[in-house]
């Protein structure tokens, strides 16, 4: 008969909950391990929660209807195909979970970073510290992203400080932008170098600032459910390129982002997308088009594989948000209409005609 051990966490987790358990069977003759047995059964006792996780499904609450992307040869029916260079990270900072990253190790970079919209009246103001996740260095590290130690150089499974320093052509790009977390807490713990990538300067603070701004006000007024919150879902990513910064960091060919809700005032799931070369932008007035889920999964899937940023959900495909650009305040910096988006307007129109005259 095999000797039963038990570890000093679970012997203070029964020390505590002795009289508990001891006053339901008051009356009865238990052995210890009778006694043991019947603990396992009836307690609420759970593993530590730990942030890089073993499956995409551990943080799946940042995902609409915690269903995963499909990401062709990475990550296909919520199956992480390479586990060693692939790793999701619960992001983690103050023992609070923010937002969820699949990160690729090798190249240093997020396949992508995903996040639920909400809105906080009171979300205070970020401390811009960049951070690091121990973890993946150190399994057995602590779950929460630590401070980036100048002095330590670069690592084997991520980027640092070190490797943004003295770059003139680039900066650190965040994935999951800083302005989306609704508290301070969350605010912060997008300034972990797992959320971003070296993105070109001009284009991180051009078209792409103006997508992320553009979104955040459409989600703000449209993305209301039926208890009249904020909520939305947004993924997004970046395809690695082919050169890599200081010989260590991939440097990102092209970023997307997606998002979905479902709107209350509209009756209607709404959905839009958007992706953009990172490359430098000489034109301050450049905007970055809006683009269906389907034009996104067409640009980039492949002829063998899938890429669906919200599978199995009622997101629509074949429609975009921009009739709605009109209806927000001209700081949010959406695109303006273009000949094609007011053709399809206008054979809207028709269309809502011809159903009221049959």
């Amino acid at each position: 008969m095999k000797k039963l051990v038990v570890s000093e966490h679970l012997k203070k987790s029964l020390k505590l909950q002795r009289g508990q358990m001891m006053s339901l069977f008051q009356g009865c003759s238990l052995t210890h391990s009778a006694f043991l047995f019947l603990f396992f059964l009836f307690s609420s006792f759970k593993p530590a929660q730990t942030e890089v996780v073993r499956s995409i499904s551990d943080c799946a609450d940042f995902l609409l209807n915690q269903s995963p992307p499909q990401i062709p040869n990475i990550l296909e029916d919520g199956k992480i195909l390479d586990q060693n260079r692939y790793k999701p990270i619960c992001q983690t900072y103050q023992n609070t979970r923010t937002f969820l990253t699949l990160y690729d190790t090798k190249e240093r970079i997020p396949v992508f970073s995903a996040i639920k919209f909400v809105i906080n009246k009171n979300p205070g103001k970020r401390s811009k510290k960049w951070m690091i996740e121990p973890q993946l260095e150190n399994e057995s590290a602590n779950k929460n992203m630590r401070k980036d130690n100048k002095k330590q150089g670069t690592y084997d499974h991520q980027a640092s400080n070190l490797d943004y320093k003295n770059s003139t052509m680039f900066n650190r790009g965040h994935v999951c932008p800083s302005s989306y977390g609704s508290t301070q807490t969350a605010k912060t713990s997008t300034f972990t170098l797992t959320n971003i990538v070296p993105q070109v300067i001009t284009f991180n603070g051009g078209s792409w600032e103006k997508m992320e701004n553009c979104t955040k006000c459409f989600m703000k007024k449209f993305c209301k459910n039926n208890n009249n919150a904020t909520e939305g879902f947004v993924v997004t990513g970046a395809e690695p390129g082919n050169s890599k910064l200081k010989d260590h960091v991939n440097v990102p060919s092209r970023m997307w982002s997606a998002f979905c809700c479902y709107s209350s005032s509209e009756k209607a799931w709404l959905a839009s997308a958007h992706w953009g070369a990172n490359v430098p932008e000489e034109s301050k007035n450049k905007y970055m088009q809006t683009k269906t889920l389907n034009e996104l999964y067409q640009e980039f899937g492949t002829q063998e594989a899938e890429f669906n940023v919200f599978p199995g959900t009622k997101c629509p495909l074949e429609t975009t948000v921009t009739e709605f650009y009109p209806k927000l305040d001209k700081p949010c910096k959406c695109p303006r209409s273009t000949c094609k988006q007011k053709n399809q307007k206008m054979n809207k129109k028709k269309n809502k005609n011809k159903n009221k005259k049959n």
